[in-house]
């Protein structure tokens, strides 16, 4: 089956799947942030086609270690697919519908069905083999949809609620917008750059298996600098790496006397970058991804990931850079906190 047959739409309507929509409609999302809920007959449940599922939906945010995967996938058949669990954040439907007439399989995709800033689709098809011929050949729509979902739905919630005095100091220093969760402090500044620390209220809570809960010993923030722009050379990933570090090392010390930030260069997570834009395509520029550590002393140090968009400002001609950065234990998943730096860095605007 060629992949040009499927029928991928989006209707950004709610009550079209009928039931107790209006009893949900205007409630939040449920589920956490990086799960894919997917509803299907326990039948289609199983291998091979888990395997496509995991393969396509689950992928990894390169190049970190340990690993942070773009999704989990959680489970229900149609029977146990019934009250609040509507709501989750992200559905796919993986229907097998022997009465279906339509020239190919669909993909179909629906928005705010149950609840607000949902993501639900569905995978139509008449037997297992057009199913399975259909995730093969379209998944990675799907994976792209739902991961866009996922950073703009946090995206704006942190539009929500904002702080004023943050947003003027961001705007007046360096002439753009982006939208921080409440809470979100300037902790240090100096002419060309700032660093803001997430609030804790931001970061995951992890259920650690004892019965408790536990916020995690997550550090997240992000980091603002600006530098005059003289040629397209210096967007360069050489160039870009260069100039981060300079940065870093003048703006950003280690509590530890003589150490500060530092970017990591081993093969495993040397860095990568992308051409990209914001959450609008009004600003093109290059994307960073990569670890951190603190350098300065022959000594091991702690380290994390960071996430960065460079571009140059169209009205004061300076290459800006909004890096976030998430420094927690190998042992907490890092999804969460990755999601809200991504959706920060995509949220800017010039102002």
């Amino acid at each position: 089956m060629n992949v040009h047959r499927l029928v991928f739409c989006l209707i950004i309507l709610a009550g079209l799947f009928g039931c107790d929509e209006k009893n949900l409609a205007g409630l939040n999302v449920t589920g956490k942030v990086g799960e894919i809920l997917v509803v299907c007959d326990d039948a289609i449940w199983q291998a091979p086609l888990t395997n496509e599922l995991d393969t396509a939906l689950t992928q990894f945010i390169m190049p970190y270690w340990p690993d942070v995967p773009t999704f989990e996938l959680v489970h229900r058949n149609s029977k146990t697919f019934e009250g609040a669990i509507k709501r989750h954040r992200n559905i796919l439907f993986l229907t097998i519908d022997k009465g279906y007439t339509a020239s190919g399989p669909s993909i179909v995709s629906r928005k705010d069905v149950w609840a607000n800033r949902q993501l639900v689709i569905e995978i139509t098809a008449k037997n297992i083999e057009e199913l399975y011929a259909t995730c093969r050949d379209g998944l990675q729509e799907v994976h792209d949809s739902f991961d866009t979902a996922e950073w703009n739905r946090i995206r704006k919630y942190f539009r929500e609620k904002q702080s004023p005095y943050v947003n003027d100091k961001i705007a007046n220093g360096f002439g753009i917008h982006i939208e921080l969760p409440d809470g979100a402090n300037v902790v240090a500044s100096q002419p060309n750059f700032y660093r803001i620390q997430l609030p804790n209220a931001s970061r995951p809570i992890e259920f650690i298996g004892t019965g408790q809960q536990d916020v995690g010993t997550i550090y997240s923030g992000v980091m603002i600098y600006q530098y005059p722009y003289t040629d397209a050379a210096q967007l360069t990933h050489k160039n870009l790496l260069q100039a981060r570090d300079t940065m870093l090392k003048y703006n950003v010390p280690h509590e530890t006397s003589r150490l500060y930030m530092g970017t990591q260069y081993t093969d495993l997570v040397y860095p990568e970058a992308s051409k990209s834009t914001n959450f609008n395509g009004s600003i093109s520029g290059v994307e960073m991804r990569g670890m951190f550590v603190f350098k300065g002393k022959a000594i091991h140090t702690t380290g994390g990931a960071f996430w960065s968009f460079h571009f140059v400002h169209p009205k004061t001609n300076k290459l800006i850079c909004i890096s976030g950065y998430v420094d927690a234990p190998s042992t907490t998943s890092w999804t969460h906190s990755l999601r809200e730096i991504e959706a920060i860095w995509k949220s800017v605007t010039i102002k």
